[in-house]
């Protein structure tokens, strides 16, 4: 395990060094069609928490790829404690004390947990240097306890929800010992108690005196452990702030251009009859029953923690696993999917969590990807109707502001939020009838996820059925008309919005006796 775990709780405080660790400067990267950054500087001193901050498309992503060895600068250099380094390959930068923690998980899902927080730093024996298991799964079972995570180094990773192949990650990256450590929306997939143990563990990690670039779109977190803020946009440095002159209204203008008056819009309506109907749905994997209903323009939200069962819960409605027993109904007749394509024909929708897994062809381009599930309508001859698809493709871009707007280019070269906005766009080109939105601003800007924001209560206003699953507290109390809280693959409370509070929300996901 790397030095700096076992002593965290132990060492005092070091307070940010005066001469930077890390200093970037000029560094300009250009692909195709497209300048992604254009003399972009910054510097992170010993023992300070960085914000970097923008937009999809706004160049984050690219700059730390540049960092992390994994792509060239075109101009530009890099100095490391005072001495200019040259990163060629993601080894050199981990050679250099530069570690990671991606925003799309690099995980082996055929391997078990331990083998992958250890894959590339295998602990070996001294006699014929073979793999030493049981340091590994011990050191591992020590990292998973640190971080919260109650799953067995022995498990398998495909076995994961992803917030919990999210807390590998994160054990993943500590075990290396890093100086300098990039956490790129390290939060997206936690629950509030994983994200508070999360942030302190940060807080220790500057405390030993480890430098963090961190990366996220939830303002309130980088309001409480940055020490400044870098903003890009359209890959330029826009400025930086000290964090005590920030504010949530000057930074979301710097990053989008322009000011952000409110993130939840009001809804225009309230919702009608009931039109989906869940009665006694066991999951698999749970004893109980679940039971709720679902109105016309509802959007019902749906709380609890990793493991809580929502997902579950989701592919159930969406075909993607048949429950064990118990009745679905929708539009007052029985609806009983045998597998996805059941579902998306009686118009039940599933955006999924994880997004490059279920949700993306990603060597297809945006417009390939947006026509994929409704080919039918797009080739009325047994020829695909081109022009229709573009013109499909070039609306979804438009309302949804995915960048770039080129319909032909690549998802796999799209940013995340970008890819989750592609996702979205092929269902609502499909006129939904029930829309499954699970963990929908997951890796999303703020000003992006205001307008999907706006979106989604548009489309409830317009008679929509919306179920939506969020880790985002804020989230499902901003838009929700009720919420359905789960905890241990069953209902702990259905609370409607006059009642709803952060605090009795947190407390029904986690307290049995307070449900009760």
């Amino acid at each position: 395990m790397g030095r700096g775990i076992p002593t965290l709780l132990t060492v005092e405080h070091v307070e940010a060094g005066q001469s930077p660790v890390l200093e970037m400067r000029g560094i300009t990267k250009q692909f195709p069609g497209v300048l992604a950054l254009d003399r972009v500087s910054l510097h992170l001193k010993r023992g300070e928490i960085l914000a970097l901050m923008g937009e999809n498309g706004a160049g984050k992503s690219t700059l730390m790829k540049i960092l992390g060895g994994a792509q060239t600068p075109d101009a530009g250099e890099i100095g490391l404690n005072g001495a200019l380094v040259k990163i060629p390959s993601v080894a050199a930068a981990k050679a250099l004390g530069i570690g990671f923690l991606h925003q799309e998980l690099m995980l082996a899902p055929n391997l078990d947990v331990a083998s992958n927080i250890f894959l590339g730093s295998e602990r070996r024996t001294r006699v014929l240097g073979a793999l030493d298991r049981k340091r590994m799964h011990r050191e591992a079972a020590r990292l998973l306890e640190k971080v919260g995570l109650d799953v067995s180094p022995n498990a398998l990773t495909e076995t994961l929800t992803t917030g919990q192949r999210q807390m590998v990650e994160i054990c993943k990256a500590l075990h290396q010992d890093a100086q300098i450590l990039v956490l790129d929306e390290p939060t997206s997939s936690l629950s509030l108690q994983e994200t508070e143990r999360l942030l302190a563990l940060i807080a220790e990690l500057r405390a030993f005196g480890i430098s963090i670039l961190y990366i996220s779109h939830r303002l309130e977190e980088v309001f409480r452990i940055a020490d400044r803020i870098v903003v890009l946009r359209d890959g330029c440095s826009v400025g930086e702030l000290d964090i005590q002159e920030a504010t949530p209204n000057k930074l979301v203008s710097m990053m989008v251009g322009r000011d952000l008056v409110s993130c939840f819009p009001q809804r225009q309506s309230q919702p009608g009859e009931e039109v989906f109907s869940v009665k006694n749905i066991v999951v698999p994997g749970s004893a109980d029953g679940v039971s709720f209903e679902a109105r016309r323009g509802e959007i019902l939200g749906f709380a609890g923690l990793v493991g809580s069962g929502r997902t579950e819960l989701m592919q159930v409605l969406a075909g993607v696993t048949r429950p064990l027993s118990g009745e679905l109904s929708c539009d007052a007749k029985s609806y009983a999917p045998r597998c996805v394509s059941d579902a998306i024909q009686q118009g039940v929708y599933l955006v999924p969590e994880d997004r490059k897994l279920h949700g993306l062809v990603l060597p297809m381009s945006i417009a390939e990807n947006i026509s994929l599930p409704d080919l039918k309508n797009y080739r009325p001859r047994w020829r695909l109707n081109f022009k229709r698809q573009k013109l499909a493709a070039t609306n979804a871009v438009a309302q949804l502001q995915i960048r770039p707007s080129a319909i032909e280019q690549k998802t796999v070269n799209l940013s995340g939020g970008n890819q989750q906005k592609v996702v979205l766009a092929k269902w609502l080109a499909m006129h939904p009838k029930l829309l499954i939105l699970d963990e929908p601003t997951r890796g999303i800007d703020v000003g992006a996820r205001a307008e999907l924001y706006a979106r989604i209560v548009e489309l409830a206003d317009r008679g929509l059925t919306i179920l939506l699953v969020s880790s985002d507290l804020e989230e499902i109390l901003g838009l929700s008309d009720r919420v359905v809280v789960m905890r241990n693959r069953c209902i702990a409370a259905i609370v409607p919005r006059e009642q709803m509070g952060k605090e009795r929300i947190g407390l029904l996901m986690t307290s049995e006796e307070r449900a009760a």
